[in-house]
Formats: C-alpha cells, structure tokens, sequence
C-alpha cells in the first residue's frame, strides 16, 4: 500500500501541472483564423440593401461589433485597438486574417491583415 501511494505523490503533482497549463487561459495559443469582415449581427448574411461592405459599415456603426465569417462560423471580434479596427473598416466585406485567442464563438484580436 505504501508503494502506490509513493507512486501517486509522485505522479500527481505532474499531472496537476499538466491540467493547470492546458486549462488556463493566460497560456493559451493564439490562432490565425481567415474569413469575410462582417459584423455581428448580420454574420454571413447581409439584411441592407447594397454591398457587403456597406452594410458592415453601417451595423458597426450602429453598435455592432465587427466579425470574421469563416466558412458556416461567425465570430465575434474583441478589441479597442484602433489600428485593429481601422484595418477592420478597410477589409469590411473582403477576406481577412486575424491573428488573436479564439474563445467559443469570440476572438479577442491582437492583429488584422489582409487576407487571400
């Protein structure tokens, strides 16, 4: 009985260790993600009448947040960075790699490009 619970004392704080990297969110990756700047509300589909970029334009002035529609996925971007979001305004409609932590359905934006 004494060996296993050695073996355990032993095991169990690696193991914790491992649990606590994986699970906190100050450790997590950031991921490039490509798609379409849209806004959140809209998403991948479009309710104004005229071009994509417009309407993005407008919701966003309206109080939506900007969004990076990536195949059947909207994500919600997360940021006040200026040069984000001017960048943002620029690729509205148009494809676009954001780099950042993806966090469900959000990412919280480090940078913005162009994307292909």
């Amino acid at each position: 009985m004494r060996l296993k619970m050695s073996k355990l004392a032993t095991v169990l704080p690696g193991f914790l260790l491992l649990v606590l990297i994986a699970v906190h969110p100050a450790w997590a990756a950031d991921q490039t993600m490509t798609g379409k700047v849209s806004d959140a509300m809209c998403g991948a589909k479009h309710m104004m009448a005229g071009n994509e970029a417009s309407c993005t334009h407008e919701c966003v002035k309206g109080g939506s947040k900007y969004a990076l529609v990536v195949g059947e996925k909207v994500y919600t971007l997360e940021t006040t960075d200026k040069a984000a979001l001017d960048k943002l305004s620029e690729l509205a409609g148009g494809a676009a790699k954001v780099t950042g932590e993806v966090k469900g359905d959000s990412i919280a934006v480090k940078s913005v490009a162009a994307g292909t």
